[in-house]
């Protein structure tokens, strides 16, 4: 019993080390502003209120499938949700792109140059990957 306990705790431990690795502020391929987090024992990712084009921030997410979600700001909006671990890269998780309104399954890895591959997918092999660049840790 002991032993399981002590594998469960030092499974929490590498995968908070893990998303660790991840948090912080990256700028995307076209040009936005991403706050990476912990949420839970998962990743996720809202776009940055304060970073980038402020006009943008304000901005509704008028293409949401759900009408009653289209008045919202897209400055602050969490898109991501839901990345977990998985030997070196994090997967599992959805992509919401508030362009098209569209909510993507995704994968997170991360590049020995730091960079950050960012894969959407509406289904394999129909995907876009971004690749983002770290402002801060």
């Amino acid at each position: 019993m002991l032993a399981l306990v002590g594998a469960a705790v030092m499974t929490a431990a590498a995968t908070g080390a893990a998303a660790g690795q991840l948090t912080g502020v990256w700028k995307t391929s076209d040009g936005g502003y991403m706050e990476v987090f912990n949420c839970g024992q998962a990743v996720c990712g809202r776009i940055s209120p304060t970073l980038g084009d402020l006009a943008d921030k304000q901005r509704p997410d008028a293409k949401n499938k759900n009408p009653a979600l289209r008045n919202r700001k897209i400055g602050g909006l969490q898109i991501m949700s839901g990345f977990v671990a998985d030997q070196g890269r994090w997967t599992g998780g959805k992509i919401y792109n508030p362009r098209d309104g569209n909510t993507y399954t995704g994968t997170l890895t991360l590049q020995a140059d730091g960079n950050l591959l960012v894969k959407g997918c509406v289904v394999a092999p129909l995907c876009r990957t971004q690749t983002w660049s770290r402002v801060t840790p």
